[in-house]
């Protein structure tokens, strides 16, 4: 059964946690998507489950009901509201993983709490905006290319072009949503896009919007900054999943986290997009116990 409940960060600003899944399991750390907050979802419950996991999420500053930052952050800054969650949960070692815009964030788990986080996953994740040797927009829809320019412009243009543009899709109902991403939802994602689906994906978004642009905003100018940590500096084991038929964030981003990660373990696949990867949670948390050694 999950359960919600606010924690207050030692600076007195408020997050929304989420937990489900086993709860006297091993503590697995979920980073959701950009938008996205901590709402229910049999999936993830259940999946967290089948693999003996206590799920712990948390709605990022200025999502939900998380209080936002009094400025916009990095990738980094996020580890402080998630080693705040996991010590308010008396959690001491966990695993983590991050979907789309939440890889990052499970990257950088592992990169600044190497003696907590066991093992992290990247599931259709975000590679760095400056990354070396990557066309960060190759094979990224046209949606998502005038979006993160917009943020390069900078917070003001960011906020005016999120008002306008991504909060009337926060606001859309599961039958919506994909006449609403347009470009962005690849056929192989269409048909993994179930009531179900559809329907969390629709209350994530709503709960996302609920005060207003400052949470899109701030993983906006995220996704366009200095990460704040090196891939590189990565200790602990990490595995990279990504699909081919992915128009959000493109297979080659996948592809570069798999090389530049040490000891990465790659799982790229041709015919798998980025919600597809989602139905396979049971054997992405399956191997993410496996890889930390924990089951």
């Amino acid at each position: 059964m999950s359960e919600l409940r606010d924690v207050t960060l030692p600076d007195g600003r408020s997050v929304e946690v989420l937990t489900g899944g086993d709860p006297d399991g091993y503590p697995w750390l979920f980073h959701g998507g950009s938008p996205s907050a901590a709402v229910p979802w049999d999936l993830l419950d259940e999946a967290a489950r089948s693999q003996g996991l206590r799920m712990l999420t948390y709605s990022r500053p200025g999502y939900g009901g998380s209080t936002p930052r009094p400025a916009p952050g990095r990738y980094a800054d996020d580890v402080v509201e998630s080693a705040a969650v996991l010590d308010a949960l008396g959690v001491d070692e966990f695993v983590t993983l991050g979907w789309s815009g939440g890889g990052p964030r499970a990257l950088a788990c592992a990169a600044l709490l190497p003696r907590r986080c066991r093992a992290a996953a990247s599931l259709a994740g975000v590679a760095p905006y400056d990354a070396p040797g990557l066309d960060w927009f190759a094979g990224m829809a046209q949606e998502n290319h005038e979006e993160y320019h917009a943020a390069e412009a900078g917070p003001e243009v960011y906020e005016a072009y999120v008002v306008e543009n991504m909060l009337p899709m926060l606001a859309a109902t599961p039958d919506q949503l994909v006449e609403g991403m347009g470009g962005l939802v690849t056929p192989v994602d269409r048909d993994a896009l179930s009531a179900g689906f559809a329907d969390w994906l629709s209350r994530t978004f709503n709960r996302a919007g609920a005060q207003g642009a400052a949470g899109v905003r701030d993983d906006g100018l995220a996704a366009v900054a200095p990460w704040g940590f090196d891939v590189a500096d990565i200790a602990v084991p990490v595995a990279i999943w990504q699909g081919r038929q992915d128009a959000m964030v493109p297979y080659e981003h996948g592809a570069w986290l798999a090389v530049h990660v040490p000891g990465a373990q790659a799982h790229l696949f041709e015919d798998e997009g980025h919600l597809s990867l989602v139905t396979r949670l049971d054997e992405v948390l399956g191997d993410l116990v496996r890889l930390a050694g924990v089951g």
